[in-house]
């Protein structure tokens, strides 16, 4: 007899949206093969909605970074988490599958847990960074745990949940997307500044010093910049024009958008912003050098709780327990620096096919038992224990 089956997905961020949009796809294609009629709803972005789920609220906006962004946005993200949680509560749906976006996620699974909905958490916050001692609070208010990093099964073994590797989604993403006809271009390079507005703000200075640099001593290559959505273009373009105006020997870019899994597949090195877009691009086998900035009074107080997890903070080196891409932060994101390491991973460069085999043996790590990590998920979830009393 065919069952009624609602499922809430709650993504904050754009990496989170596009897993969601997938998941929420195989949730209703694995419960259609079983004749049951699932339904999903919550909070996500433009992947999610094209996806067809019943959007409560609108995320694309909400993916801040760091203290003294998110106070910016406090009582939005107040009015937003009460909102979901009382139709949640009157919803009461079979369970809560929760993505990454741990800020808001954590208070809103606390809330899920007293009022007896289960919580599925899939992509698991970076705890094992910044927030060990919250272990046992996750374990408690959580029915299931689905990470999509080998290494962090090892993370929650002290504890009573079971965590479940299910394989990283953007393996699913890449292989599917991958065109055979593109061929890798060594004289295209690549720029990936992120996709939020504080992230541009605070690397594209330094990346186009280094573009600038980079085009004396390398007059062949040539520079594309690729952007997730419109408004991070336009912001992109305001920055290049005043770069431009004060040093007209900068190189033209070409600017694109919505089209990063092209270039990731086609250019032969890039410069990236610290993120989920350096994962993606590892397992395209696109090259990097990775950067990040943050607000000097985000960093102070980040440093007093956070440390780098196997001594580093690109996802890439994290995977493989080593520097496959070098990576630069704060002060050190500067063209003395940049120049020299994106020059050492040039077609031809002296870490060129070691940053390759790093690359191949990330796509190794990440890949799940079954052919589907997307799949593997959905069927994870279809499967949720009660929630504990």
């Amino acid at each position: 007899m065919s069952r009624v089956r609602h499922f809430w997905i709650i993504a904050g961020e754009a990496s989170g949206d596009m897993y969601g949009a997938r998941l929420a796809r195989e949730l209703r294609a694995l419960g259609a093969e079983h004749g049951d009629d699932v339904r999903v709803s919550g909070m996500g972005g433009p992947a999610m909605i094209a996806a067809g789920l019943d959007i409560r609220v609108d995320s694309t906006e909400l993916g801040v970074i760091g203290v003294i962004e998110v106070l910016k946005h406090l009582f939005t993200f107040v009015g937003i988490f009460f909102k979901l949680v009382r139709q949640a509560v009157r919803e009461k749906p079979e369970a809560v599958i929760l993505i990454d976006y741990p800020g808001f996620n954590l208070l809103f699974a606390l809330m899920m847990y007293r009022h007896r909905i289960p919580v599925i958490w899939y992509v698991c916050p970076h705890l094992w960074v910044w927030g060990k001692w919250r272990l046992p609070v996750l374990a408690k208010i959580c029915s299931r745990m689905l990470v999509i990093f080998p290494f962090e099964v090892e993370v929650f073994a002290p504890t009573r949940l079971h965590a479940e590797f299910v394989g990283h989604p953007l393996l699913d993403l890449v292989r599917e997307r991958h065109d055979p006809a593109i061929r890798r271009d060594p004289d295209c390079f690549l720029l990936l500044p992120g996709s939020r507005t504080m992230e541009v703000t605070r690397l594209m200075p330094p990346m186009l010093d280094t573009v600038r640099e980079l085009a004396e001593k390398h007059p062949n290559l040539r520079f594309v910049l690729s952007a997730p959505r419109e408004k991070i273009a336009a912001l992109c373009r305001r920055y290049y024009d005043q770069y431009r105006a004060a040093h007209p020997q900068t190189p033209e870019i070409t600017f694109v958008v919505g089209e990063t899994a092209r270039y990731q597949q086609l250019a032969g090195t890039g410069l990236a912003a610290s993120g989920t877009v350096t994962v993606e691009s590892a397992l395209a086998g696109l090259p990097l050098v990775v950067v990040y900035r943050l607000h000097p009074v985000t960093l102070f107080l980040a440093s007093l709780v956070v440390r780098l997890y196997r001594g580093f903070f690109t996802m890439v080196n994290i995977i493989a327990n080593r520097a496959v891409f070098e990576e630069f932060l704060q002060w050190h994101v500067r063209p003395q620096e940049l120049v020299p390491a994106v020059e050492r991973i040039l077609p031809g460069g002296p870490r060129r096919a070691e940053v390759e085999q790093g690359m191949r043996e990330v796509v190794q790590l990440l890949s799940p038992r079954s052919s589907s990590a997307i799949r593997q998920a959905a069927e994870a979830c279809l499967t949720t224990p009660p929630p504990r009393s």
